[in-house]
């Protein structure tokens, strides 16, 4: 599946490198220039502003026609908005609300990616593209395993049946924020099976290239040859 996964972070010199090959995937399948959707969670003054930096994140990249879905906190997305779209950009914000908007349209979003549509998250959006999707919390079983403000308005680490375009979890902001170490927390706690921590300004496309000025981290169980029973952190770089 053509899946782009974006750990977050604004930088206008890295928008070519973040986003332009999920555009490019687009326009192959178009043919022509491409129809995206942005979709965006909050229709609150302050989310509008925030909603801007996508379309001009995404206008440095140019060649495309840009449609803006913007979802009331609460509502769900209406999953219609798809019909003749040649790429689906998920954006960020709190991941709850992400998961609550668009858990519905989920069936319909993997449907339309397994058939061939470019799909590309942004820290909320990449982490709900996960089977199991990691939407906030910063304690395991009452232990701190990550910063508190990590959360995203939720104590312990939160768990949820995802879009399914990645298997295992994707964490993003990975050393920015400090998730590295919650996704490590989940996969030895059992949480989630495996997944990947993804560094602001880097993207993981297709064949898993990882792209950017920052890094992907693998984390996985410990194979049992190992002779331990903890897990596995392996960092994988832009041109890895």
């Amino acid at each position: 599946m053509n899946v782009h996964l974006v750990g977050g972070g604004w930088d206008d010199a890295l928008a070519p490198t973040l986003y332009g090959g999920f555009v490019r995937a687009a326009a192959r399948r178009a043919g022509d220039r491409p129809r995206l959707v942005l979709v965006v969670v909050g229709t609150d003054a302050e989310s509008l502003a925030y909603h801007e930096k996508y379309v001009e994140a995404l206008g440095l990249v140019g060649g495309h026609d840009l449609v803006v879905e913007r979802v009331a906190e609460g509502s769900p997305f209406d999953p219609t908005t798809l019909a003749g779209v040649d790429g689906l950009f998920v954006g960020g914000g709190l991941t709850p609300d992400y998961h609550a908007s668009l858990a519905p349209a989920y069936p319909r979003i993997r449907e339309l990616v397994e058939a061939g549509m470019p799909y590309a998250g942004f820290s909320a959006g990449a982490a709900i593209a996960a089977t199991h999707a990691i939407v906030g919390g910063w304690r395991i079983d009452g232990v701190p395993v990550c910063p508190e403000e990590s959360n995203e308005e939720l104590e312990p680490v939160t768990v949820v049946s995802g879009i399914g375009l990645v298997d295992g979890a994707v964490d993003v902001h990975a050393a920015q924020w400090g998730n590295l170490s919650r996704l490590i927390a989940a996969v030895e706690a059992g949480l989630v099976p495996r997944g990947v921590a993804i560094d602001e300004g880097t993207v993981l496309g297709p064949d898993d290239i990882v792209a950017g000025q920052g890094c992907v981290w693998r984390v996985s169980r410990a194979e049992p040859e190992s002779g331990t029973n903890g897990v596995e952190v392996r960092r994988v770089g832009a041109g890895q």
